[in-house]
C-alpha cells in the first residue's frame, strides 16, 4: 500500500495512515502558534478552541472557502469544506509535538504535528492516522494544500487559494487512496 512520491508532500505511510512533511521559516515558535492558536490555525486549516493538557478538548471548525485568496469561488464548492469536529489532546510536549484525535462518523482518528529545528527552519511532520480507506482519500490532498497554505503565509508570500489548488492536486493523489 505505500506508494512512495517523491513530488508530493502527502504519503499513504501504511493502511488507514497518512504522512505530510514541510519545511518551513522558523522559529519553532512561529511555526507552534500557528499550530494552537485559533486566530492563526483559521488561516491555513480550521479555527477552534484547544485546551492545551492531555485530555483537554479540541474543536476544529472549517470553513474552506474563507481560507486567504479564494475569490470566485466555483458553485460546486460552496457548501463543501466546512464542519465543526471535536476531539481529545492524547499527547502533548510544547513547542515540539501536539496530538489529539479527531472525531469522523467512521470514528475517532487521530492527528500529530510534530516540529524539528533544521537549522534556521522547521520540518513539520503531520501524521493522521487510524483512517478509513474512505477518509485516506478525503484527507491526501487536504492537507497538501491547508499545510501548503501554512507554509506560503511563513514564508511571507501570497497563500494559495483552497479549493482551485485542491482541484489540481487531488487527481495526483488518487492513486495513493486506492
Amino acid at each position: 500500500m505505500n506508494h512512495p512520491v517523491t513530488t508530493l508532500p502527502v504519503t499513504v505511510v501504511e493502511p488507514g495512515t497518512v504522512k505530510v512533511e514541510r519545511l518551513l521559516p522558523g522559529p519553532v515558535e512561529r511555526a507552534w502558534a500557528y499550530i494552537v492558536e485559533s486566530d492563526k490555525r483559521a488561516k491555513w486549516l480550521a479555527g477552534g478552541e484547544f485546551d492545551l493538557r492531555i485530555g483537554g478538548k479540541i474543536r476544529l471548525e472549517f470553513d474552506n472557502s474563507r481560507l486567504p485568496n479564494e475569490k470566485n469561488l466555483p458553485a460546486k464548492y460552496k457548501d463543501l469544506g466546512k464542519g465543526q469536529f471535536e476531539g481529545v489532546i492524547t499527547r502533548l510536549e510544547p513547542l515540539r509535538l501536539l496530538a489529539h484525535t479527531w472525531k469522523w462518523d467512521s470514528g475517532d482518528t487521530e492527528v500529530s504535528y510534530e516540529l524539528a529545528p533544521r537549522g534556521k527552519q522547521v520540518l513539520l511532520t503531520i501524521v493522521h492516522r487510524r483512517l478509513t480507506k474512505a477518509l485516506v482519500a478525503k484527507v491526501l490532498g487536504g492537507w497538501d494544500v491547508h499545510s501548503g497554505i501554512l507554509e506560503d503565509i511563513l514564508n511571507g508570500i501570497e497563500p494559495r487559494p483552497f479549493w482551485a489548488t485542491h482541484e489540481k492536486v487531488a487527481p495526483e493523489y488518487a492513486p495513493l487512496a486506492q
